[in-house]
């Protein structure tokens, strides 16, 4: 689900704010620090963190493509600031997920007519366009289904759990892992974490299995 961070205001109280205060928000309290320099700090933290990868320095690729997703992530919250700002509608400011978003879009196929575009539909949109045509580009599009109905079972169970995860954690990978890091929400690191767990707990079961060590 989408963050909304339209009533919060760097100078207001944590407490009165409409919006729950995030980590940079509940640090600055602690420390009479100001927002924006704890935040900029962890950024700075963070890239530091990345830069020390020698296997991301060696990668240009990768280190295009991770500004790109960081510019995609800053670009979201600006721009809907700005629709909020100088618009009628009293938008909400968010940017990119794609949990609520997903279901919001296909609504929205299927009763164009009835409701309106939002920033969700065309974010899942344009990362639908986007695939295809890098996918396009790159000769790596075809089409693909499953093995055989236990390889259905198990994508169709995946999905169901990944759908009631995201639910619980108000959003997904993105949502909550980029989007939610990006403003320093207290609920980031928790999920994160959390998805790092469910990662592992997956992989040793598909890899490995449960059965006990003998």
């Amino acid at each position: 689900m989408m963050l909304h961070t339209n009533s919060f205001s760097p100078n207001e109280s944590p407490v009165t704010s409409e919006t729950p205060p995030g980590l940079a928000q509940h640090a600055a309290a602690l420390t009479g620090l100001p927002v924006a320099g704890i935040g900029i700090g962890v950024g700075l933290l963070f890239c530091a963190l990345g830069f020390a990868s020698q296997g991301l320095r060696n990668d240009p690729k990768a280190m295009f493509w991770s500004v790109i997703v960081g510019l995609a992530i800053v670009s979201g919250w600006a721009g809907t600031q700005w629709v909020y700002d100088t618009g009628f509608d009293g938008l909400p400011v968010v940017s990119h997920s794609y949990s609520a978003p997903v279901g919001e879009t296909l609504l929205y196929a299927m009763t164009g007519s009835a409701r309106s575009a939002s920033f969700a539909v065309g974010s899942v949109a344009g990362v639908w366009l986007g695939a295809f045509i890098g996918s396009m580009l790159k000769g790596h599009f075809r089409w693909e289904a499953c093995e055989d109905p236990r390889e259905l079972r198990r994508q169709i169970l995946g999905a169901a759990i990944m759908g009631v995860g995201a639910v619980i954690a108000l959003g997904c990978t993105v949502g909550q892992g980029l989007s939610a890091f990006s403003v320093l929400a207290v609920s980031a690191p928790v999920t994160f974490l959390a998805i790092f767990v469910g990662a592992a707990v997956g992989l040793r079961q598909l890899i490995e299995g449960f059965s006990p060590a003998e």
